[in-house]
């Protein structure tokens, strides 16, 4: 495959700098009114929701980092590798987001694992750890996921800017997904990188790969 072929993401990572920008905005807004802003009720609801956003986030972080160390030296696997670790540094940046917030409300941080399984995607067949296309496909489904946990995340945060913050990086979760379609795109023209209007748990199937 060549490297001339692949979306160029320029656009998309201008996008994305808003978005986090958006994010931190409205999460250091939630840190300071925090007081005002949730009844203490409210603020251990919404930490639970958030810590288990923060455990996606170190879940995905893994991921990739696996995911890099695993893919061939090709063209197909250094494009691949390309994407995976700036889809790993949206990530991170997330993450660094849900560590600050869960602070700023006195919240106890859920503890990043060393290792996280991911068995029960590999078993159903939609990726694997074998192959440049295949580890591809993993870190899709991962994504595809991603974005279901984070829309039901956010319908349940009771604070008003974190529904606002979440809603931010909602759209970068579904553009993993979408870039890492796009990329295999290129190795099979029926694959597009928007299989569906919505992405949703009706939809999922069309959004996932099979191996």
């Amino acid at each position: 495959m060549d490297s001339k072929n692949v979306p160029d993401g320029s656009r998309r990572n201008a996008l994305k700098a808003g978005l986090t920008a958006s994010a931190l905005a409205a999460l250091s807004l939630t840190a300071i009114n925090s007081a005002s802003a949730n009844t203490s009720g409210d603020t251990k609801h919404d930490l639970a929701i958030l810590n288990a956003a923060l455990d996606l986030e170190n879940q995905a972080i893994w991921a990739y980092g696996v995911a890099a160390g695993k893919l061939s030296n090709s063209k197909v696997g250094n494009v691949i590798k390309s994407l995976a670790l700036r889809n790993q540094a949206d990530h991170i940046k997330h993450r660094d987001i849900f560590i600050s917030t869960i602070k700023s409300l006195g919240g106890t941080l859920v503890a990043a694992k060393s290792a996280y399984d991911v068995s029960a995607y590999i078993k159903a067949g939609e990726g694997n750890l074998d192959s440049d296309a295949n580890i591809a496909k993993l870190a899709l489904a991962l994504e595809v996921d991603a974005v279901l946990a984070y829309a039901s995340a956010v319908g349940k945060l009771k604070t008003p800017a974190l529904i606002a913050a979440g809603l931010t990086i909602l759209p970068d979760e579904s553009a993993h997904a979408a870039a890492i379609r796009a990329v295999l795109g290129t190795l099979d023209a029926t694959i597009h990188a928007v299989p569906d209007a919505q992405l949703s748990k009706e939809t999922r199937s069309q959004w996932i790969l099979a191996v």
